[in-house]
């Protein structure tokens, strides 16, 4: 495709595309019912293939979960997750005994580093109405040095994310939130201490933007480098850089070059990653992102052998009471509650 700013156009399919440092992205949209006493779907799961359910049927999917929706207990070595929580809630447990229930704008950021284990439940709180879930998940990768990091996890909660409003010349809006980066002089939380994000220099920047309507924004220039992608994944049209691109694709642009983006018929939400690439090999299998098919082979046999410190939880599909509200505890044993603004 030629064109000054677009370098490429690709479809979004459940697994969406991404460049280097990034290794994998994900959005989840489920329409999920009302839940019973225990906070699984109140509705039958015949005809549902339980333990590998991503096939989308009355507007959800149960995933790997044979209960409750989500990701039971499994391994995770030489990347780091990070999981935007748009609508519902995750409930969060590792192998170091760190748990967490977040949602409705929140942001958990976990490395994995040397390896751990960890589940991620979609609970079904509401029992008087349903519990329709949307949230993204990114992998970041680590480069070699940081491979082996201790693992950890921290909490982004909503009420401390910049939320950023700019107006066109007709009034017309697009409101984003700075997930990693900056925006202008908006400066997002701190991500993980051993997170490729967490050096500026490498440039990394995660925002979501939502455009009214008509409205026209500048999506402003960067560093020369960086792989940048705009994932265009509700609305109807964008007329960008000369083009009319239709919504369901996955934008790849010049990082160096400013574009203006028209949300030409009607609102358009958009998910934006960028930052320099991590130049070293990568290979990934499975649940794993190394360097080398050797280091691959290593963490499946550290797994096997060590289980990444064992399970320390009842269930490998935990959840935390009903009750418990949004809460992150670390595996100091330290309990945070979202900041009250």
């Amino acid at each position: 495709m030629y064109n000054k700013v677009i370098q490429n156009l690709k479809p979004l399919d459940f697994m969406w595309p991404v460049s280097n440092p990034f290794v994998f992205c994900v959005h989840h949209l489920d329409d999920y019912p009302r839940g019973n006493e225990n906070m699984e779907p109140d509705a039958s799961l015949s005809g549902r293939m339980l333990g590998q359910d991503f096939t989308l049927k009355d507007g959800w999917r149960m995933y790997h979960g044979e209960k409750i929706p989500g990701f039971p207990a499994h391994p995770h070595r030489g990347f780091e997750t990070i999981t935007i929580v748009l609508n519902g809630f995750v409930d969060h447990s590792d192998s170091h005994g760190a748990a967490g229930r977040y949602g409705m704008g929140d942001l958990q950021w976990m490395t994995a580093g040397s390896g751990l284990q960890h589940c991620e439940m979609f609970p079904m709180l509401n029992k008087d109405k349903g519990n329709p879930t949307e949230l993204f998940q990114i992998w970041l990768n680590l480069p070699e040095k940081d491979k082996f990091a201790d693992p950890h996890f921290k909490m982004l909660w909503s009420e401390a994310i910049p939320e950023v409003t700019d107006q066109d010349e007709t009034g017309r809006k697009t409101v984003l939130k700075i997930y990693a980066g900056k925006y202008k002089e908006h400066q997002a939380p701190d991500p993980a201490p051993d997170s490729w994000a967490a050096n500026p220099e490498n440039g990394v920047n995660i925002w979501t933007i939502k455009m009214d309507a008509s409205a026209k924004w500048h999506l402003p220039a960067s560093d020369m480098g960086k792989n940048r992608i705009l994932y265009f994944y509700n609305g109807s049209v964008l007329r960008l850089a000369g083009m009319e691109i239709v919504k369901g694709n996955a934008i790849e642009l010049l990082s160096d070059q400013e574009v203006i983006i028209e949300a030409v018929s009607d609102d358009a939400f958009m998910l934006f990653i960028e930052a320099m690439p991590i130049n070293e090999p990568v290979v990934q299998q499975g649940p794993f992102v190394m360097n080398t098919a050797e280091e691959i082979q290593q963490a499946f046999y550290d797994y096997r052998t060590t289980q990444f410190g064992g399970w320390p939880w009842k269930q490998y599909d935990n959840i935390h009471p009903r009750e418990e509200g949004r809460f992150a505890k670390y595996k100091n044993g330290e309990i945070e509650r979202p900041p009250k603004i």
